[in-house]
């Protein structure tokens, strides 16, 4: 817990005041300086954030949705009966901060999120994009029946990610993302609060409209014992005007970075995988 916070109280505030350069940034600057753009068409690669962010005075809405398992069959009707969703609501504050507030039927999870952009990749220059991303949640689902000393901050779960991106050519992109995640309460008593994971995503360009993603969390100190996995989710993005909608495959079906990260319980090699998408739509 220690290191969580010490990382958050010496990144948050620089990143504040960073905020004033931010806003200067615009695709070609005084001295001509050209940016690259469209690393990513959406807010997220599939679980991942990407470093994609709201512009100045937008708000966006992400309907994130996971049906459950296809392993069981016509019993569930191929996951139907089972799905979990999540709608997200992100506003622009400038065009490199960018706020937002979600709820998820996945441990009925309430979450805040603040994204930032620290550095933008120049055509012939810097050579990443890099965007920060914390963000706070509350588990509500825990029962004081099932856990008679639990208090509220047993709830609460926190996540810090710097998000690290290129992209390649006019098709290739990739991104990636050293990520520290705390929760209060963990399900695994040999498991830290403070975990941390090593997540890779890319994207390839199909089409004008249609492109291949894919992501991976790479869990870096889970328990011997726990019954959990890495996830690993693939899927194709369709950009369609004023929305993108992104169909994929993963092992995992919560979607915040707590729940994929930590609680990922299907498992690719034996079939236990669900079918998703993400929709978002600006106003």
């Amino acid at each position: 817990m220690t290191y969580l916070f010490s990382f958050l109280i010496i990144l948050v505030p620089l990143f504040t005041f960073s905020q004033e350069d931010l806003l200067d940034e615009i695709d070609t600057d005084s001295t001509g300086t050209q940016y690259e753009s469209a690393t990513f068409k959406g807010l997220k690669i599939v679980n991942f954030e990407s470093t994609k962010l709201v512009s100045d005075n937008e708000l966006t809405l992400i309907v994130s949705h996971r049906f459950g398992s296809l392993k069981n069959g016509i019993d569930t009707f191929f996951g139907l009966d089972e799905a979990v969703t999540r709608i997200n609501f992100v506003y622009g504050i400038t065009d490199g901060l960018n706020i937002g507030i979600s709820r998820s039927s996945f441990l009925k999870i309430y979450e805040s999120s603040l994204k930032y952009r620290l550095f933008r990749q120049e055509k012939n220059g810097f050579p990443f994009t890099i965007v920060g991303y914390n963000s706070i949640l509350v588990n509500t689902a825990l029962d004081k029946v099932n856990y008679p000393l639990l208090e509220f901050k047993h709830r609460v779960g926190y996540t810090s990610q710097i998000l690290i991106a290129r992209k390649v050519n006019s098709n290739l992109s990739f991104e990636l993302a050293p990520t520290i995640f705390h929760d209060n309460f963990v399900v695994i008593d040999e498991q830290d609060n403070t975990q941390y994971a090593l997540g890779l995503g890319g994207r390839y360009k199909l089409s004008k409209r249609w492109s291949l993603n894919a992501d991976y969390g790479w869990h870096l100190n889970r328990a011997d014992n726990s019954p959990f996995k890495n996830p690993f989710s693939i899927g194709v993005d369709l950009e369609t005007g004023g929305h993108v909608f992104q169909m994929h495959f993963t092992n995992a079906q919560g979607m915040n970075t707590n729940t994929f990260l930590g609680q990922t319980s299907g498992d690719w090699g034996d079939g236990n995988i669900y079918f998703g998408f993400n929709l978002s739509r600006r106003f």
